[in-house]
């Protein structure tokens, strides 16, 4: 039997589309996260179409369902 060695990275770099604001930010794991406040200008991001989060749609990591092959938020 095999066993999975992908291990999920909370960690992620969000950017904001609007002033391009860089933040390093570790997502939950018990909850999607569907707004995120840039801590720079202070615009509130929500996923784009078709993406189930802030982090599939804005940062560097996508979020801890999408990582581990699973439907995020189900």
């Amino acid at each position: 039997m095999a066993t999975q060695t992908n291990k999920v990275n909370l960690q992620s770099t969000i950017t904001c589309p609007e002033c391009g604001h860089v933040a390093e930010e570790t997502m939950p794991t018990d909850a999607c996260q569907w707004f995120y406040e840039c801590k720079s200008c202070h615009t509130v991001l929500k996923p784009l179409e078709g993406d189930c989060c802030v982090y599939c749609s804005y940062a560097t990591v996508p979020c801890p369902p999408i990582q581990e092959g699973k439907s995020c938020c189900a």
